[in-house]
């Protein structure tokens, strides 16, 4: 379990649980955090046949509100779809590739201990080609 304290070290500890998944099931992490100008990606990975720009959504839960609250993509936007896809071309077009792109959401449910301030990872979800 890990002692978080506010929303972005909730969010980095997500991005951290993310690119060990992406490494867990056979994916190459190219780049975290990569920026161009104002538009950002929070992971981009490949495979065998993919490059995979992903959005990666971390929320907290209760016990009781795990399985009843919005699951974390619900935070994906059709606007920040639409600023993660124009990351993704300025990136393949600095960035040639043979590999099939895709967008996917990579959805970190944590756990709050309500005795501690503790969390555990309860659920992650990897949507491919989420949009």
């Amino acid at each position: 379990m890990k002692t978080l304290k506010t929303q972005s070290e909730i969010g980095r500890y997500g991005e951290r649980v993310a690119v060990r998944y992406l490494r867990l099931h056979g994916y190459t992490v190219r780049e975290r955090n990569w920026r161009a100008g104002h538009l950002e990606i929070d992971i981009i990975a490949t495979n065998l046949h993919d490059i995979a720009f992903v959005e990666v959504k971390t929320r907290s839960y209760t016990e009781d509100t795990l399985d009843t609250a919005p699951p974390p993509r619900v935070a994906v936007r059709s606007e920040k779809q639409a600023l993660t896809r124009s990351a993704a071309r300025k990136y393949l077009q600095k960035n040639r590739t043979r590999k099939q792109p895709r967008m996917d959401v990579l959805e970190i449910s944590l756990i709050k201990r309500t005795d501690a301030p503790k969390y555990k990872v309860a659920k992650i979800h990897h949507i491919k080609a989420a949009y």
